[in-house]
């Protein structure tokens, strides 16, 4: 493969194609400046980045030696503690301190929760991760042995009725009514900022209001309500001509629930880009990821698949309206 010199860099010609083509096009950054910028900071960091693997090195041949000479190994907890701080790969406690981040995304900095990871090497893989955030409850425990009973090639509604019963006492545990149980619930609409639960014509509300936090439709008939719990959201969809939603006393088609706070696209320890173009297939995931562009085909029960990005999902916040 050619190489293309700019500054103090040889760059293969396919790379340099790649990012000026397709990843600086919308940015309203210039090649050459580019390139001008990224010399520098590879020239920078270099020698920084050398001395960090030297010292690694070096670290690492101490740790090796140490449990050579030391057979007792880790069962001496306080000796080997007191060995890694001597050899500063753990640093000694110098009194409180506080750090902070700015301009981080809440889901990074301030949210305990689950995330996935996946290979960005596999559009298929990362394309299913990213929209795996998001996935229907009834679904899980429809095809699930957490609902007891043999499962057939159609649908059963007893098993559904199981599935429905399920989760409206999950929601009297996550979501609780005042007085009231999910169970019972005939209608739901919104009033204000409330959520208003109707059962024989009188309104119930939730015992913690601050947990609705948006909605999709009309408030007298909303097409679904987004719960927030435990900083992960419930989509509560509301259709009463669906299949499921008509057998549904409140209408409830389905329960969709937000699994996890963010997805790690992967291009370290579960990749293995060794060159040129192994990179340029990360790095087209990873574009196609951020401009929601990627597509990846595949045949399944011998139907051709187009796998996208699954769209946004945009609600009517109590407030004001904007994409979550």
């Amino acid at each position: 493969m050619s190489k293309i010199s700019k500054g103090n860099l040889k760059i293969n010609s396919a790379l340099f194609d790649f990012i000026n083509k397709e990843v600086l096009p919308g940015t309203s950054i210039e090649s050459e400046k580019f390139w001008l910028g990224f010399d520098k900071a590879v020239h920078e960091l270099q020698p920084i980045n050398k001395k960090l693997i030297e010292k690694r090195d070096e670290i690492q041949k101490k740790i090796d030696v140490w449990h050579k000479e030391n057979t007792e190994g880790l069962n001496n907890y306080s000796k080997y503690l007191d060995f890694l701080k001597s050899i500063d790969y753990i640093s000694k406690e110098n009194g409180n301190f506080s750090i902070e981040t700015k301009r981080v995304d809440e889901e990074i900095a301030t949210i305990a929760g689950p995330q996935l990871v996946v290979p960005v090497d596999n559009a298929r893989y990362a394309l299913n991760a990213a929209n795996a955030r998001w996935g229907s409850l009834y679904d899980a425990l429809y095809g699930t042995d957490v609902i007891e009973g043999t499962r057939g090639k159609n649908y059963d509604p007893v098993r559904g009725q199981k599935v429905r019963d399920y989760v409206r006492k999950f929601f009297d545990k996550a979501i609780p009514i005042n007085n009231e149980s999910w169970v019972n619930i005939q209608k739901i609409k919104i009033h204000n900022k409330d959520l208003v639960l109707v059962i024989d014509e009188k309104e119930f509300y939730l015992k913690d209001k601050q947990k609705f936090v948006g909605y999709k439709g009309d408030k007298d008939s909303p097409k679904s309500i987004l719960i927030k719990n435990n900083n992960l959201h419930i989509d509560i969809i509301i259709d009463s001509k669906s299949a499921v939603g008509q057998e549904d006393k409140a209408n409830i088609a389905d329960i969709v629930i937000e699994s996890a706070v963010s997805t790690i696209i992967d291009n370290e320890d579960s990749v293995a880009a060794v060159d040129a173009e192994d990179k340029i297939k990360c790095y087209r995931n990873w574009l196609g990821i951020m401009k929601g562009t990627l597509t990846t085909n595949l045949e399944k029960g011998g139907k051709k698949i187009t796998r996208k990005l699954n769209p946004d999902r945009i609600y009517m916040l109590i407030e004001s309206k904007r994409q979550l």
